[in-house]
């Protein structure tokens, strides 16, 4: 078995060595509820209360996880607003609890038993305080395998993607999209959302000669 000192910069090795990576597809409207059912059904409160917030919240996993009770409730009732900073830019940015992963997340922390400064996602492994990125990275390779879906093209990504995906597709407002994902530049919302080929094409084929 080779050590980190056969590494000549006895660099770390990522945990997503050799996957394949990129852009990962968002989930549709129909394999949103495919999960949240299969959730429900298992009655998997920690999971449903995970995948609901990761759909409205819009957050990248490494903010998400790292999620306190006290960051989106007060007195256990969950709010229907919240407000994070990121850990990626240092700004802060908002976002909507609906109604349906509020009331998954109350009876999340009810089961639980979360107090107001616990991660909401604790992590079953000792030496992690949360869910780490890894674990969560698996956790949603589960959900979409789950569905029938190739696990190659969705990720944590995918989670952060959906949302802002499907309110863009209904509204065509890049920066009510951009604000919602907290993107500092416009540019980068349309990267994010891959949206400049689609909406080419789209208005391509709306145009008769």
């Amino acid at each position: 078995m080779k050590s980190n000192t056969d590494n000549p910069n006895n660099a770390h090795v990522p945990w997503n060595k050799s996957k394949l990576m990129g852009q990962k597809q968002p989930l549709k409207l129909k394999e949103i509820w495919a999960i949240r059912i299969r959730l429900q059904m298992a009655r998997n409160a920690r999971e449903l209360a995970l995948f609901n917030l990761a759909i409205d919240s819009k957050l990248r996993g490494c903010d998400l996880i790292k999620l306190r009770v006290g960051d989106i409730a007060q007195s256990n009732r969950v709010s229907s607003r919240a407000i994070v900073m990121q850990q990626k830019t240092h700004r802060p940015v908002q976002f909507e609890i609906t109604e349906q992963a509020r009331d998954s997340l109350e009876a999340w922390i009810a089961q639980a038993n979360l107090k107001s400064e616990q991660y909401l996602f604790p992590s079953r492994i000792h030496d992690s305080p949360h869910l780490s990125t890894r674990q969560y990275a698996r956790i949603v390779e589960h959900w979409v395998i789950s569905i029938g879906l190739d696990p190659a093209a969705y990720g944590t990504h995918s989670m952060r993607r959906t949302k802002a995906t499907l309110v863009y597709r209904r509204t065509k407002n890049l920066r009510a999209v951009q604000l919602l994902l907290g993107h500092t530049k416009l540019e980068s919302t349309v990267r994010y959302l891959g949206i400049e080929v689609d909406d080419a094409l789209e208005i391509s084929e709306q145009t008769e000669i």
